[in-house]
């Protein structure tokens, strides 16, 4: 793997970056009129650098939502929630889904992956609960590296009014995690949506972020064919192949509903 593609991934101006993304928000509030905004936090590194960055300019028109299941959902995922919501001191409520999806799943035929989607989506509901109630927008915690390839539950995680870090990479939201002073161990951290027990984004999808990116950076970035991608990575080809299938295959979950031409 070319090291030097992942330093000019990752070499950015942060602060402005920061700075673009809190004047964003600010202005998609005021645009649409909203009173604020509400984010699930997960303990995860994403939604901690939405936290993060809504504290600096929004901490009284945030709320955060913990939702864990906490059949599968491990306790120090919570915990590095709870230590983030203290270390911000944005407003937040802890909402456990296990009871809700329980009763979905008494009327429900079995089936592990589905039912991981389902608390997706159900933490989906809960968000838009919550905004409709105070007019605010729902924040999306998705970044590049996942929408791209697809790494996201359609009408689950995915679903949102605006996604402030969607033009970063994972690789780029480590570093301005740094930045805005998230704890080290939530940096850290493998990545996981916790849709099953033990589960981990890289193992699931079978490759690093760090090839991950790399790829799709050469891909869409810097418009490299796949033979290119493979000399100025070092990747092998089998994998550049597959993160492309994985992004034609979740083109779907990008798009509009498809409809037809009356």
């Amino acid at each position: 793997m070319n090291q030097d593609i992942i330093n000019e991934i990752i070499n950015q101006n942060y602060s402005k970056i920061i700075e673009n993304i809190e004047k964003f928000v600010s202005e998609q509030v005021e645009k649409n009129n909203a009173n604020g905004v509400i984010l699930g936090l997960s303990g995860g590194i994403d939604s901690a650098v939405l936290a993060y960055i809504c504290k600096r300019k929004l901490k009284e028109k945030t709320l955060a939502i913990i939702m864990p299941d906490t059949s599968i959902t491990p306790n120090i995922e919570t915990d590095d929630a709870l230590k983030m919501i203290a270390l911000t001191g944005i407003e937040y409520k802890l909402i456990d889904i296990k009871p809700i999806i329980k009763e979905y799943t008494m009327y429900l035929e079995p089936n592990e992956k589905a039912r991981g989607n389902l608390r997706a989506r159900v933490r989906t509901n809960i968000l838009y609960y919550y905004a409709n109630i105070r007019n605010y927008l729902v924040l999306g915690s998705s970044d590049k590296s996942e929408y791209l390839i697809g790494y996201f539950t359609k009408f689950g995680d995915g679903a949102s009014d605006i996604t402030p870090i969607i033009s970063l990479y994972k690789l780029q939201v480590r570093e301005i995690a740094k930045h805005l002073e998230v704890p080290e161990n939530v940096i850290s951290k493998k990545s996981s949506p916790h849709l099953w027990k033990e589960h981990e984004a890289e193992k699931e999808i079978g490759i690093s972020y760090e090839e991950i990116d790399s790829v799709l950076y050469c891909m869409f970035d810097k418009k490299l064919s796949n033979s290119e991608t493979e000399k100025v990575t070092g990747i092998d080809k089998n994998m550049i192949e597959k993160i492309q299938r994985l992004n034609i295959s979740s083109e779907h979950k990008r798009t509009a509903t498809p409809k037809p031409e009356i």
